[in-house]
């Protein structure tokens, strides 16, 4: 699907990163097209699965998890996609992107306090196929 988004799909998906709530018809004028395109783009881009939904974004100090960190995980062989399974399925785990250099993954975790966090990077820990790890708690929020 990312081989067939246009120059229109790449501006629409911008604009809606930036602001997921703005109507169609400002979308449409931004874009230079109808709201009719705008509105088959974006269902085109639901059904497809490239664009997952829409979502807000707090202030940090309002977010409700006051605990993230971001966890370097080293996977052992190639039980990359095993890992990214586990870790999916684990509700506290936001975010999970493959990397380069020394770590394969960077795992984002939120929780609502440091017990439950304990808890988490055990579970985390104890993925098969998971070699080594090394986490860092976020401790303030600058963008």
């Amino acid at each position: 699907m990312l081989d067939t988004l246009d120059d229109l799909d790449h501006r629409l998906i911008a604009l809606l990163r930036d602001d997921g709530r703005l109507p169609t018809a400002t979308l449409a004028k931004k874009l230079s097209v109808s709201r009719g395109t705008v509105q088959n783009r974006i269902d085109r881009l639901l059904r497809s699965g490239l664009l997952l939904g829409f979502t807000i974004r707090l202030r940090s100090e309002v977010e409700i998890p006051a605990v993230r960190a971001m966890t370097l995980v080293e996977v052992r062989g190639n039980e990359t996609d095993a890992v990214v399974g586990a870790l999916r399925r684990l509700p506290e785990v936001v975010e999970v992107h493959s990397t380069s250099g020394r770590w394969d993954l960077i795992v984002e975790i939120r929780v609502q306090d440091l017990s439950t966090f304990d808890r988490v990077l055990r579970d985390v820990r104890s993925i098969k196929g998971i070699a080594n790890s090394e986490t860092n708690l976020m401790l303030a929020h600058y963008k």
